[in-house]
């Protein structure tokens, strides 16, 4: 077994991980994880964030557990751990079983200092089984802001990792993230019991980025782009070989990526796009080729980036507006980490405010949607045990609701108390056998020997493998006056697959829930929830138009993006009413004056006030369009389900935002599915319920 280091931090800082010094507030944060205080490290992008439970992780007792929302992060911090010689792993779901038994293992035996895992592997039966049997010194949660609802990148897994802390008595957790405003900073400390004096905040002025916006009307940016990059990759004057500046060019959609890269390689340009609809093998070999040097530019959404650590990327293009200042923010914070001038420019129009609206707008459930799941939670609350068992799959297409407003809408029975979580399970297993069931047998005696024998006698093995039927087990237990709950029948398959003996597979993740209240009305309920959604979705659009805001500031915009993340490092006598108001949350909570009144190197102090051109007018839309476009979704609609679909229905298939109920219709395959994509959704949905109303 490992133990923790007696060595100072500084010690370990230099011998484990070959730096001299700590960053910034690193040591800060270090010392309160070590002395045993949950805390909550603000770090700006590249500021060295997860030294601070890397390095700790060395001096307490048992292990670290991370959290994290994405593989990519997970697998370039553990390559960084090794390389180092800390004994790290990750579960993940590419593993096979062998990999992953002998990772738990070496949790088990105290080998491991680091296990790292995703959010959603919490919530596996077997896995937190596994928890309970060992002891954590640390709970780690990088991306902390996905836990607040008020933050811009809300996942409602993340709710409840607080629980998790408390069933696994996890003495301490540590928060992690680069983008937090002062509500979200509030949420996590609550969330956690963090004293406001073990938050630590970085500020967000990084004094080597220059901040450029470029109002750009759409067909002019593609040339703009090209002209601007050019001269950066030049053949160096008597070399003959290129000075390329690594680039990372940032786009909303996928075949944006694959246009604008294909036209900078037709000039010449050495780039690739990158987008999540390339398969996985061709991502990593071209995130590989950047993080070289081979491939110097990468036009991408915003599937790339994530856990990316390269200090000379030079430049960071906006080509199209990012999601919100929070997805700027950490964006641009790729660029320059190792403290060279770098340029993060916006090539900004309004044109790609509507795709982002639209966006927000295709997250908005049904209110029948919203319907169908009260009224299953209503039935279920008829039933004696009150437990309503979900799969969250199933859930999503029966009530058309997406999965991640499906999850949020969950989270939000929660709150309103109608509903709580009480466990979750793999709704089946399956296994195959590695030593002859005899044989396996012969290895017990007496009641031990007669249970595995009712086991091999009751799961029918057909060819290989064998589906395991806990119903007829437990029915079989009864009349052989033998227990085999399943509680037991799961303990003593993952034994056997411990020893060697099985393979034992788990699929269909099933939440169960308690119904808590039993009479509440459903369509009050139903519209209140909806009313919330919509209200969701509002705060969401001005998130979009705060942004738009910031690009068109006639002060500082070094100085107004710090300020709104609470950051007090510029003075705010005539700065906008709701940026005061963040600064004033953070002089609260005693955060660092750390910068200068202006930045002088962002486009406003270079004297250019940027006005982003409108999107282009649309001509106005017909009867014969809703005839052409509309229409043979309607009759699809009735022909398989022998309804009429409602206008949000429509309005989502024409603006090609996505709904579980498109899938079985094959509504993709028909031409209007998207046609409008580049059209205001609210005014799709106005011209579709007035065509509705016309025809009715």
């Amino acid at each position: 077994m490992i133990q923790e280091s007696t060595k100072s931090p500084r010690e370990t800082l230099l011998e484990v991980f070959g730096f001299p010094a700590f960053r910034g507030a690193q040591e800060d944060v270090i010392e309160r994880v070590i002395e045993g205080r949950s805390t909550a490290a603000i770090f700006a992008t590249g500021a060295g964030k997860s030294l601070c439970y890397q390095l700790p992780a060395l001096h307490l007792p048992n292990l670290t557990l991370v959290v994290s929302p994405l593989l990519a992060l997970m697998q370039d911090q553990l390559a960084f751990l090794q390389r180092h010689g800390v004994a790290a792993a990750s579960l993940d779901s590419t593993q096979d079983r062998d990999t992953a038994r002998e990772i738990m293992d070496r949790a088990r035996s105290g080998e491991l200092k680091i296990l790292m895992v995703s959010v959603e592997r919490l919530k596996n039966e077997r896995f937190r089984h596994f928890l309970r049997q060992i002891a954590i010194s640390l709970l780690v949660i990088d991306e902390a802001h996905c836990i607040s609802e008020w933050g811009h990148n809300f996942r409602p897994d993340y709710l409840k990792l607080p629980d998790y802390q408390r069933e696994f008595d996890i003495p301490q957790a540590l928060l992690l993230t680069a983008t937090a405003t002062p509500a979200v900073i509030t949420d996590m400390r609550d969330k956690f019991a963090i004293a406001a004096e073990d938050v630590i905040t970085t500020g967000f002025y990084r004094s080597n980025l220059e901040l450029l916006v470029h109002p750009m009307e759409a067909e002019s940016r593609l040339p703009a782009l090209a002209k601007w990059l050019s001269p950066q990759q030049q053949p160096t004057s008597g070399s003959g070989s290129k000075s390329e500046a690594p680039t990372i060019i940032y786009v909303t959609l996928q075949h944006t990526a694959e246009a604008v890269a294909s036209s900078l390689a037709n000039q010449g340009l050495a780039v690739r796009a990158y987008h999540a609809g390339l398969d996985s093998e061709t991502r990593d070999q071209i995130q590989r080729g950047f993080m070289n040097g081979d491939i110097p530019c990468i036009v991408a959404t915003i599937a790339f980036g994530m856990g990316i650590d390269k200090g000379n990327i030079r430049n960071v293009i906006h080509y199209d507006l990012p999601k919100s200042i929070e997805n700027y923010s950490q964006e641009i914070g790729r660029a320059g980490r190792d403290g060279n001038p770098s340029r993060c420019l916006t090539l900004a129009g309004r044109d790609g405010l509507r795709v982002l609206e639209n966006f927000v707008y295709g997250d908005t459930p049904e209110r029948d949607g919203i319907r169908h799941v009260l009224t299953e939670i209503a039935d279920a609350g008829q039933r004696p045990e009150r437990q309503w068992p979900v799969l969250l799959n199933t859930l999503s297409r029966d009530s058309n609701v997406r999965l991640l407003p499906l999850k949020t809408l969950l989270v939000r029975l929660e709150m309103h108390g109608v509903i709580a979580p009480r466990f979750a399970y793999l709704a089946e297993y399956r296994l195959r056998y590695l030593e002859e069931p005899a044989n396996l047998i012969a290895r017990f005696q007496s009641e031990r020997a007669d249970f595995v024998r009712l086991l091999v006698d009751n799961i029918t093995i057909a060819k290989t493998w064998g589906t395991v039927d806990f119903e007829r087990l437990y029915d079989a237990g009864v009349t052989a006056e033998i227990d085999a709950s399943r509680s037991r029948v799961i303990s003593a398959l993952e034994y056997f697959q411990d020893k060697g003996w099985v393979v034992l597979e788990g699929k269909r993740m099933t939440d169960v829930f308690e119904v808590c209240q039993l009479d509440f009305d459903v369509d009050a309920l139903s519209k209140q929830l909806f009313a919330e959604a919509e209200s969701r979705e509002g705060a969401e659009i001005e998130r979009l138009h705060a942004m738009v805001d910031l690009f068109e500031s006639e002060t500082c915009l070094t100085r107004r993006l710090a300020a709104y993340f609470g950051d007090r490092q510029f003075e705010h006598d005539d700065a906008p009413a709701d940026i005061g108001q963040n600064v004033q949350v953070a002089r609260d909570c005693g955060q660092p004056v750390q910068a200068a009144r202006n930045c002088g190197h962002c486009s406003v102090c270079h004297g250019r006030i940027a006005r982003l051109p409108a999107a282009p007018a649309l001509p106005p839309l017909t009867d014969t369009d809703f005839e052409r476009h509309a229409r043979p979704l309607i009759e699809r609609h009735r022909e398989q389900l022998g309804t009429a679909p409602g206008a949000q229905r429509i309005a989502h298939f024409l603006c090609g935002l996505t709904m579980p109920i498109f899938t079985p219709l094959k509504a993709r395959q028909l031409g209007g599915f998207g046609l409008y994509e580049k059209r205001p959704y609210p005014e799709v949905r106005a011209w579709v319920e007035g065509q509705i109303a016309h025809a009715g």
